[in-house]
């Protein structure tokens, strides 16, 4: 009895272990398949990459009578969403009060698919998922996954559902206002982090072949020792090219896109990599949460002498200024709680 016992004991251990997720510190969601929620409801990668006929092989847009994409529909990486109401759609984002400002952003017209493919890739077929009022998938329940999974970290969020549906978030249907701005007008030139980078040709690497990339300048000293504490793989890269749109050889007009925050394969995990490292470190796995493509744990519990990865995520771009890095304002003796 004693023998079975043991036994069954040992097989737990090793089940355990074998469902952990090894990160490189701190500790995160672990034992879930790391495209989470684009399972896609069990469809697994085909609720995005349709194998044949494009937006028709997955059924097209939920809402009947639009323009549906009879030109360009899955004629990039096999896409089986419907771009079609999205083309030259409007976006205003940022403030919407008394004195803010609106950052405008008008996504690509369909004749100019393959000539603006930052913003068809970056924001369009995201948002052909995630827009949710004239753009509708199938498959969405508008409610955060981990948040639907009890996998979010306790105490620190509250009941109500989280929106994965930015258009039809609770608010007015197609409001973007309450969202992150990106696109043209998104630049690392407004948000005043630009001077600390300089544009490097064929500084980083996508698919094995060398590609332009921004990289930390030499003279940035204060964010060069932020990023000794965190990184900046947001702005340089993510492991796939560049995660700002470069429109041209100045950092100032680099710009946001959904996929600068976001990647669609990793809901949980994200990477350090050689062209930009993590803490120093160009290898690792760190938690992260909600698809984000860099170190991000809401639950990292920092010390009184650290910063939570969540909050150096966002001083990537915000460096400066109420909130920013506290490399910006001299202090070097925080680190970060990954």
């Amino acid at each position: 009895m004693r023998k079975a016992a043991y036994l069954i004991m040992m097989v737990l251990l090793v089940a355990a272990f074998a469902m952990a997720q090894t990160y490189t510190s701190g500790s995160g969601i672990t034992g879930v398949d790391k495209l989470g929620a684009h399972q896609n409801g069990g469809r697994g990668c085909t609720g995005c990459h349709a194998p044949h006929s494009g937006a028709f092989g997955a059924g097209g847009n939920a809402i009947t009578g639009q323009t549906v994409d009879t030109t360009n529909s899955g004629n990039y990486a096999l896409w089986g969403q419907d771009l079609g109401p999205l083309y030259s759609y409007v976006l205003h984002q940022g403030d919407n009060t008394v004195g803010g400002s609106s950052y405008q952003t008008t996504l690509p017209a369909s004749a100019q698919f393959a000539s603006m493919p930052e913003e068809v890739t970056g924001i369009m077929m995201c948002l052909s998922c995630h827009d949710g009022n004239i753009a509708r998938g199938a498959m969405m329940t508008n409610r955060s996954y981990e948040q639907s999974m009890g996998l979010l970290p306790a105490g620190i969020y509250g009941p109500s559902a989280i929106p994965t549906l930015l258009g039809s978030d609770g608010t007015t249907a197609g409001n973007y206002y309450n969202d992150h701005p990106v696109g043209p007008q998104a630049t690392l030139g407004a948000v005043g982090v630009a001077s600390n980078f300089t544009y490097t040709v064929g500084g980083c690497t996508w698919h094995g072949v060398a590609s332009d990339c921004l990289k930390i300048a030499g003279t940035a000293t204060k964010y060069q020792a932020f990023a000794d504490h965190y990184g900046a793989p947001s702005i340089i890269s993510n492991g796939h090219g560049s995660p700002v749109a470069l429109p041209d050889n100045n950092p100032a007009n680099a710009y946001l896109l959904c996929t600068t925050c976001h990647t669609p394969h990793s809901m949980y995990t994200a990477s350090a990599n050689s062209d930009a490292p993590i803490a120093k470190a160009a290898t690792g796995t760190y938690p992260t949460y909600f698809f984000l493509a860099a170190p991000y744990n809401p639950g990292s519990h920092p010390s009184a002498t650290q910063a939570s990865s969540a909050t150096q995520f966002c001083r990537q771009c915000h460096f400066t200024g109420a909130g920013g890095a506290n490399e910006a304002s001299g202090i070097n003796n925080v680190t970060t709680a990954f």
